[in-house]
């Protein structure tokens, strides 16, 4: 289903996983996953990202956020069907995709967009959730314009493509509501022509924004 906000492209298939293959994949992907602390660089401080997380792709797919770079960890083979199923569908074959665990309310994602340059410069993110439903904004990156709020649950399907990244950001914010954990898979293209830029610390693009992420 498109989503209407002024100048993206959104789509949500909030079935796109029925509910017992989407819990039974996050039970799996809970262990399935080495899950890691990611070490950030903000304004020169080193931070731990709130929340766990695992960057998985093909080899070369390197990323760089934050002024560090992250070769991927292999595919767990429980990811493999979801990626055959997306580039049957999209007709992309997403060559790595970012995990990110929320244990609990007090995990999230700060603002941010998607768009550092390995990305293209007008990436398709491909969002499933699993677990918990948590609530996902999206606002301008300048000036007034559109926001939008999600409540986006297991198995659901979120699509960002088009200028979403370089018009909006987006966050996961923190909640004191009591909530389950929640595991965000964003499947992205790295391109190959594109090296890791080591020199953007003090950007911190995602995923390491720590104000609060695909996410």
């Amino acid at each position: 289903m498109p989503l209407a906000l002024p100048g993206a492209e959104l789509a949500l298939e909030a079935d796109w996983l029925p509910p017992a293959d989407a819990a039974a994949l996050f039970a799996t992907l809970q262990t399935a996953i080495p899950w890691e602390v990611h070490r950030i660089r903000l304004f020169g401080r080193e931070l731990a990202s709130p929340r766990l997380s695992c960057w998985i792709g093909d080899p070369g797919a390197a990323y760089a956020y934050s002024g560090a770079v992250f070769q991927p960890r292999p595919w767990p083979a429980a990811l493999l069907p979801l990626r055959a199923r997306l580039r049957e569908e999209l007709g992309i074959d997403f060559n790595s995709v970012l995990a990110n665990l929320y244990r609990d309310g007090r995990d999230s994602m700060g603002w941010h967009s998607d768009d550092e340059p390995e990305l293209g410069a007008r990436p398709v993110i491909a969002s499933l959730s699993l677990g918990a439903t948590r609530r996902f904004l999206l606002k301008p990156r300048r000036g007034a314009g559109g926001r939008l709020a999600l409540e986006l649950a297991a198995g659901s399907l979120l699509l960002m493509r088009g200028d979403t990244q370089q018009r909006y950001r987006h966050a996961l914010p923190r909640t004191a509501k009591p909530v389950g954990p929640r595991i965000n898979l964003t499947f992205r293209s790295i391109q190959p022509q594109a090296k890791p830029d080591r020199s953007r610390g003090a950007r911190a693009p995602h995923p390491g924004r720590s104000e609060g992420p695909a996410g």
